[in-house]
């Protein structure tokens, strides 16, 4: 998925003399990282978490930092968002004897690393500290750990569900429905004309594609790697290796039919074909996918000459959307390819052309 402002400018649409974007039918992207910072903040600012039970006071203090980047994508009305973020949240503890006497006043930090739109469906991880590690210290921030993360969480949640909605442009996408409805026969005529030229033309390009289902695309990409094709085949195959490039825990056999689970299981499949150094076909099969969906994905070796070797894969029978209806399962699957697999494999052995 490429990152707000660097779309592909073919799917871009110029601006129209008018400024319409009829129903929404070309790639609309809005930055949502301000709304972002400011709806989290409006959520996880000031919450109070315990508040004497257990004579233990504790509160959300100040949203500190949002980084990362956020956006939404609006393709023929369709609601597409896109985000990887991070922040930081401080806090603020008490604990106080039987008789109401304050014992220690902490001050602590909420930090939640990695909060992204390909993992919509999971909490993501919150990390808590304190700055004073002492028995009292602990014991506050333990009682942070086993009431206030699930607080937070909660708010993380309304944040996540606020975005697949659209965020900011939300009401705007109503907005312009309303104003669609209200033109002129004449500038709906005109508006229905564009519609069925755009149709034409997007039939032509499935056509084209030969898709295999509907409701499921393939992602083709072709890759270059400075490296002989045997080792990058074995890089691979080999779980150890998968660990060391990917940071998440693999298991993968090296036998036709035997079974693969890489990035901490989510994502499990099984060998179909493997001819060493040149061919891998594999069942891959996403967690967060409908139930009883599988997809193939294979995998070229071609060695034009000595230390250079071109990867072409095929990863087909994708579903347009995860189980929860978010539209973003193609984009995070082919990112995940270039970023997660490709380029990292490029950094870690030192691949790069």
């Amino acid at each position: 998925m490429a990152k707000y402002g660097e779309g592909d400018k073919r799917w871009i649409v110029e601006d129209r003399p008018d400024g319409a974007n009829v129903h929404n039918w070309h790639w609309a992207e809005t930055d949502c990282l301000g709304w972002s910072r400011d709806l989290l903040t409006k959520l996880l600012n000031n919450l109070t978490v315990l508040d004497g039970e257990g004579n233990i006071h504790l509160k959300t203090k100040t949203v500190d930092k949002v980084d990362g980047e956020a956006y939404v994508n609006i393709r023929k009305g369709k609601i597409i968002p896109g985000y990887e973020i991070s922040l930081s949240l401080s806090w603020e503890g008490e604990a106080k004897d039987a008789d109401g006497k304050s014992l220690l006043k902490v001050d602590g930090v909420v930090e939640i690393p990695y909060i992204a739109d390909e993992n919509a469906d999971e909490d993501p991880e919150v990390k808590i500290s304190v700055k004073d590690e002492g028995p009292i210290g602990k014991r506050l921030k333990e009682a942070m750990l086993a009431k206030g993360k699930p607080l937070i969480l909660e708010k993380v949640r309304v944040y996540v569900e606020s975005i697949a909605k659209g965020g900011p442009v939300k009401d705007e996408v109503e907005a312009k429905k309303i104003a669609t409805k209200s033109n002129s026969t004449a500038a709906v005529a005109a508006a229905a004309e564009e519609v069925k030229k755009e149709v034409v033309v997007e039939k032509k390009e499935v056509k084209k594609k030969k898709e295999s289902k509907k409701g499921f695309k393939t992602i083709s990409m072709t890759e270059k790697f400075s490296c002989r094709a045997k080792d990058l085949f074995e890089i691979l195959m080999d779980e150890n290796r998968w660990k060391g490039f990917s940071q998440s825990n693999a298991k993968i056999s090296k036998e036709v039919g035997g079974q693969i689970s890489i990035f901490d299981g989510a994502v499990t499949g099984t060998n179909l074909e493997l001819q060493n150094g040149s061919l891998i076909v594999q069942k891959w099969r996403f967690g967060s996918w409908p139930d009883g969906i599988d997809s193939t994905v294979r995998l070229t070796l071609e060695e034009p000459e000595p230390g250079l070797t071109v990867v072409k894969l095929t990863h087909s029978d994708i579903p347009e959307e995860d189980r929860y209806g978010n539209a973003t399962v193609v984009e995070n699957t082919e990112r995940g390819w270039r970023d997660l697999i490709f380029q990292r494999i490029r950094a870690v052995f030192g691949f790069g052309i």
